[in-house]
């Protein structure tokens, strides 16, 4: 989570913040790179299944439920890179490379079409990670992101380890049903969104006008697992994302409270007019510190909000 304002951008509070104003889209140029990060090889201790040709399954099936078990590897990996990495998982260090190495590993054995998108920020070079789930419709897409750098002071397992765990488990659960989804499915995982939302607004900003129009949604999850929050701050900008989340955690009784657009990734892409969708569980006392370590991140609310995402990715990829 990105606390404090960027350049020419008020301060926005996630609990607090209202509904945005519509804004035009502004065109720009698509500047795409897949240079080779030249990044040490992370293990990787999660076994996917590359789904099978003959799989025929639809978007409008019962979403997939997963369990802690499916999720929580993850984040034990992102702290052990951390660990290894100087303690954190900034922008520009070791352990972001790391990190990208380890969840662009897991994609493409899944059956992910993976591509690096490179910008530089105060003298680093850094990517953010795209993933594209093959089949839907290319002019109607579904975009799901996560921010997987740290702040400097701290691992950032919660912030955002648990956003980063918790959309690689629904990518995975997506690749494990053989998912053929009337939408396109595109997963992000951006940098540097604790130095100033950098990565998700360096993508945005090279993306074609025709190519921002053909997103029809964008989800985000920042902070997924805070431990004694008890509640989902769930982002009222796209009606049918907000009722789907809404939806999911009335289901279960689970308290939510309405925000608006503000305090992540989400705002590259509300600023230039694409409807958004998320939530957050909120920030706690070890948010950018070295306390946020996996044992700051509770296993049930991470496991919650992850099947909240895969529900909801399941009923947008089926709507037209």
């Amino acid at each position: 989570m990105h606390p404090i304002s960027t350049p020419g951008r008020p301060t926005a509070d996630p609990r607090t913040s209202g509904p945005r104003t519509p804004r035009l889209r502004a065109s720009s140029r698509l500047r795409r790179t897949t240079a080779a990060l030249g990044l040490n090889a992370v293990l990787v201790g999660v076994l996917v299944g590359v789904p099978a040709a003959a799989a025929e399954r639809r978007a409008d099936l019962t979403p997939p439920v997963v369990t802690a078990d499916e999720v929580m590897p993850h984040l034990d990996v992102l702290q052990r890179i951390a660990d290894r990495s100087g303690g954190n998982r900034a922008h520009g260090t070791r352990g972001y490379r790391d990190s990208v190495a380890y969840v662009k590993a897991v994609l493409d054995r899944a059956g992910f079409r993976t591509t690096l998108h490179r910008f530089t920020h105060d003298g680093a070079t850094s990517y953010n990670l795209l993933a594209d789930w093959p089949g839907g419709d290319p002019e109607h897409v579904v975009f799901a992101g996560a921010h997987l750098d740290s702040v400097a002071d701290g691992p950032g397992i919660n912030d955002n380890g648990s956003g980063s765990a918790a959309l690689l488990a629904t990518a995975l659960e997506v690749s494990k049903a053989g998912l053929r989804p009337d939408r396109h499915l595109r997963f992000a995982w951006w940098g540097a969104e604790e130095v100033g939302l950098v990565g998700s607004s360096a993508y945005v900003r090279d993306l074609p006008a025709a190519e921002r129009e053909r997103i029809d949604v964008y989800l985000n999850v920042d902070m997924a697992g805070t431990r004694n929050s008890g509640r989902w701050l769930v982002v009222h900008d796209d009606t049918a994302a907000a009722e789907a989340f809404e939806g999911y955690f009335a289901a279960r009784n689970l308290p939510t409270i309405g925000i608006g657009i503000g305090g992540s990734d989400h705002v590259s892409f509300g600023d230039v007019g694409i409807p958004v969708g998320g939530f957050a569980t909120g920030i706690d006392e070890c948010t950018h510190a070295a306390c946020d370590r996996v044992e700051n991140v509770d296993p049930q609310t991470e496991t919650i909000s992850t099947n909240a995402v895969i529900s909801t990715v399941w009923q947008l990829a089926a709507r037209r």
